[in-house]
This record gives structure tokens, C-alpha cells and sequence, in this order.
């Protein structure tokens, strides 16, 4: 089902900035999985419509940044009250090198189907679960699962030559690092066989070494940076999410961490960074002008004390807005409806927490009302499609690809009395009534189901995975 009429909706949110954040509808007609008509429309002689009375209509979400291998890693508590460089040591390094083929694959259909739940249709994965002589093939599971689910899938492939251990010779072969040879190689193989450049592909694939100080030297990531454009891929990465990083980057390089971006060929529209919590105004000022991008993480980095990221500075100076759960491991709600709203409501409490008041030559709180609802939808759809290059996705206009999610507003007391109904899934935050999702106008979700999915045997399955890879320690 590609061609059908969605009637009577109470509000659609675009994905757009300003005065077209809202279309009027109420009605969207969708013609070849696109969006071919917005409005007051007729339904024509046998045409399949959808009820959308009670329901808003936002663009499926895309998420910028995960870790889906993390999913059966949740709420660790040797790692659980850690900040990020001893939760790195206490639950991704201890326990991922003990994961097997099934293990991962698990874990990857878990997290997306929380996220496809939430109403995202776009997700991608930065996978680093790579190492010399692995036994399967991460990538082609990754591929294979969104693939199942129906979902748009993004390959940010991690890893690097580099280990944070100093003496690497009595790591487990899962903990190994890569050769920059291997590395590269793996890329060529995997941009052959998977990616697309369409600005509607269903798969893609991001050169993405794992963290710029820790995976690898320079010259490497000078390497992998001018391989990625050779072969017409994106760049992807962590960079900047707490003031160890800071330290770690001026000890080594003597400049700050967006500086060493520049010397390393790694700005530019066609890089993003996860998290950039720990920005000074220069850095911020020079990610605007190459108009290098963002995947804003708040709940991971409030989970590990990590910060808050300047996103409105960063927006207003030109840089690329988008938002990514992050890993489960550092994220027990790895979905994007929870991520959404700890987005608008982190920003205004930034802006608040920034205030100056008036007496001190300040504009006291006004500031603070500047994240809208329609802000967080535009960087959660709309900024997150065109940082990676899928233009005809992540907006609700005449032309664009069907991605849209409908929520239902009109059964959870948690939206009773509001009296902008089209804020709901964002503001009110949790489980969303997710009455559909469509992906190219292919319905993926109905009524808050994936066909042909038993979710209490997945359940059955992940308790049964956690204990096992317990025993393994």
C-alpha cells in the first residue's frame, strides 16, 4: 500500500521552519509513497482512506546517532551512576567483547523497534563492534534487521586503529583494534554493496572512526576523511562531550577539539558530531561557518553528568541541527518521543540557567522561551534528514517521500486539556499512541504493532540474553 487519503486530522507539523511549521490540512493524500496533495481534499472513487480524526501528523523521525548493539546493556549498575570515561571502562568495554553473533543481532532488533514504536523511520547506527578476524559480519546484520522492520538505515561505521588500553597485547580479540588497512578496505566493500545517494535511499552508509583522539592518529583520520569523499560519503563521530575530552585534546594536540577537527580535514557539511556539550564561543562560531552538524543527545548526556550542548548557539550560527538517542547503554529510553521532549525541555532550562538578570545588563529569561516545540520537530525530522543527505525525507510537503508518523491524542489523559493538541507527543513526553507509521508510504507500525513481531517473546529472549552474557564475566 503505497497510494492512500489520511482524512481529518487535528494538526500536522511539517518538519519546517517558521510560518511553515503547521499545514493546514486536515487531509494528506499520499500517490506512489509520496506525498502528492496537502489540504481540504476529495476523496477520489476507491481511493483507501485512513480516520486520522483525534491525531496529529508529524514527518517519522530521524534519529543521528546509536549505539544499537547497547541494547541489551541497559541500566548496567556497575556503570549506572558513572560519568562517561568510567562508564566507558564499566559497561561497553567490559561487557561488549563478550557478545556473540545472536547476541548482537538481538540487541539490534530491539533498538528499532523501540524506536520504530516512537515513530522513527530513519535511524542511524554508529557501530563500532568491529575487530581483526570478527566471525561475522556486524554491518550486514545491522542492514538486514532495519531492512526487516522496514526502516531507513544509516551505517556509521565505527572502530580505529587505536585502543584507550595502554598495553594491548593481553586484550580479548573483541577488544583489539583494527589496522587502518582493514578499516579502510571494510569501508570500499561496504559502500559497494549497501550504499545508495538518493535523496530517498533506504540505506546508506557514514565513514565514522569511533572518537577522533582515542581511534586513531592524525594522518589516519586525514586518511579515512579524504577516502569518505572520494567514495561520496559522510563523515560521522564523537567529539567534545565533556571537559576530559577537552583536556585529552589540548594535552596531545595543544588546541582545542574543534581546532584539531579543522587540521584533520573534519568540518564541513558533510561531517556531524555526536553530543559537542563542551564548546567554547570560537568553536561554536567556526562548527557555524563550515556548517558542521550535530546529533544532540540530552538524555545520554544528562544520564552521565556529561552537560547540556549549546544547540541554540549552534543553530544560530549556522551549524546542522539534529537529534540522536545514543546508546541504551547510557540511555534507558532510547526511543525518540523521550529524547524530543528532554530536548525542548533541556534547551529552555540551558537558557535558563544562562539567564543574566536585567539590573546586571542582562534580558533576564527571555532566552529561555526561545525552543519551541516546532524547533525540536524541525532539528528531530527535517535537520537530521539533510545531515545526511536524504533531502526527499523528514518534512511533510507536496513531493517528499510518505515518512510520516500519526499519533493519537484523543485516548491518553495525558494530553486531556491541551490546548494545542499538535504539541502533544513532544511536550507531554511518554508512550506515544502510535496509531501509524509509514515509511515511503509503506505502513510499518499500526495501532502501536510491527506485523509479525511477538514483542513478549522478544522480551522472553533479551532476559535470557542478559543472563547468559552475565555468566560469561
Amino acid at each position: 500500500m503505497t497510494d492512500f487519503l489520511i482524512r481529518n486530522a487535528t494538526a500536522i507539523l511539517t518538519g519546517l521552519a517558521g510560518a511553515a511549521a503547521r499545514a493546514p490540512g486536515p487531509d494528506v493524500r499520499v500517490r506512489a509513497g509520496r506525498i502528492a496533495a496537502i489540504g481540504a481534499l476529495t476523496p477520489e472513487p476507491g481511493e483507501r482512506q485512513l480516520d486520522a480524526t483525534g491525531c496529529v501528523i508529524y514527518p517519522a523521525w530521524v534519529n543521528t546517532h546509536h549505539h544499537l548493539f547497547q541494547s541489551l546493556l541497559k541500566g548496567d549498575p556497575v556503570g549506572l551512576n558513572a560519568t562517561l570515561t568510567p562508564w566507558l571502562t564499566a559497561t561497553p568495554m567490559r561487557l561488549r567483547p563478550l557478545m556473540n553473533e545472536n547476541d548482537f543481532r538481538l540487541a539490534a532488533r530491539i533498538g528499532l523497534l523501540e524506536l520504530a514504536l516512537s515513530g522513527c523511520g530513519t535511524v542511524a547506527d554508529h557501530n563500532y563492534h568491529y575487530y581483526p578476524h570478527m566471525p561475522y559480519d556486524t554491518s550486514a546484520i545491522l542492514f538486514d534487521e532495519a531492512e526487516k522492520l522496514g526502516l531507513r538505515f544509516v551505517l556509521c561505521r565505527g572502530g580505529g586503529t587505536l585502543s584507550r588500553v595502554a598495553d594491548t597485547s593481553n586484550l580479548p580479540p573483541a577488544s583489539r583494534p583494527e589496522t587502518l588497512d582493514g578499516f579502510m578496505t571494510d569501508i570500499e566493500r561496504l559502500a559497494q554493496l549497501y550504499h545508495d545517494p538518493a535523496p530517498d535511499a533506504m540505506r546508506k552508509l557514514v565513514s565514522a572512526p569511533t572518537t577522533p583522539p582515542h581511534s586513531m592518529r592524525p594522518q589516519e583520520l586525514r586518511d579515512c576523511a579524504a577516502q569518505a569523499r572520494r567514495l561520496g560519503l559522510r563523515l560521522h563521530s564523537h567529539l567534545s562531550e565533556t571537559v576530559h575530552y577537552q583536556d585529552t585534546v589540548d594535552s596531545q594536540h595543544q588546541m582545542k577539539p574543534v581546532q584539531f577537527c579543522e587540521t584533520i580535514d573534519w568540518l564541513g557539511p558533510d561531517v556531524w558530531f555526536a553530543h559537542l556539550v563542551k564548546l567554547d564561543d570560537d568553536e561554536i562560531a567556526l562548527l557555524g561557518k563550515t556548517r558542521t552538524g550535530i546529533a544532540h543527545c540530552p538524555q545520554s548526556n544528562g544520564r552521565l553528568g556529561s552537560g547540556i550542548a549549546p544547540v541554540r548557539q549552534l543553530d544560530a550560527a549556522g551549524a546542522q541541527i539534529s537529534i540522536g538517542v545514543d546508546g541504551a547503554a547510557s540511555n534507558e529510553a532510547a526511543d525518540m518521543i523521550s529524547e524530543t521532549h528532554a530536548a525542548w525541555l533541556m534547551q529552555r532550562a540551558r537558557a535558563g540557567y544562562e539567564a543574566v538578570p536585567y539590573f546586571r545588563g542582562g534580558q533576564g529569561e527571555a532566552e529561555a522561551a526561545s525552543t519551541t516545540v516546532e524547533d525540536v520537530v524541525r532539528w528531530g525530522t527535517a535537520g537530521g534528514a539533510r545531515l545526511m543527505g536524504l533531502d526527499a525525507v523528514g518534512t511533510v510537503e507536496v513531493g517528499q517521500a510518505a515518512d510520516l508518523s500519526i499519533y493519537g491524542i484523543d485516548r491518553d489523559p495525558r494530553y486531556f486539556g491541551l490546548h494545542d493538541l499538535a504539541i502533544g507527543p513532544v511536550a507531554s513526553g511518554g508512550t506515544a499512541d502510535l496509531r501509524w507509521m509509514f515509511v515511503g508510504g509503506k505502513e510499518v507500525v499500526r495501532d502501536g504493532r510491527l506485523p509479525d513481531l511477538d514483542v513478549i517473546e522478544l522480551g522472553r529472549q533479551s532476559r535470557d540474553a542478559v543472563r547468559a552474557l552475565l555468566a560469561r564475566l
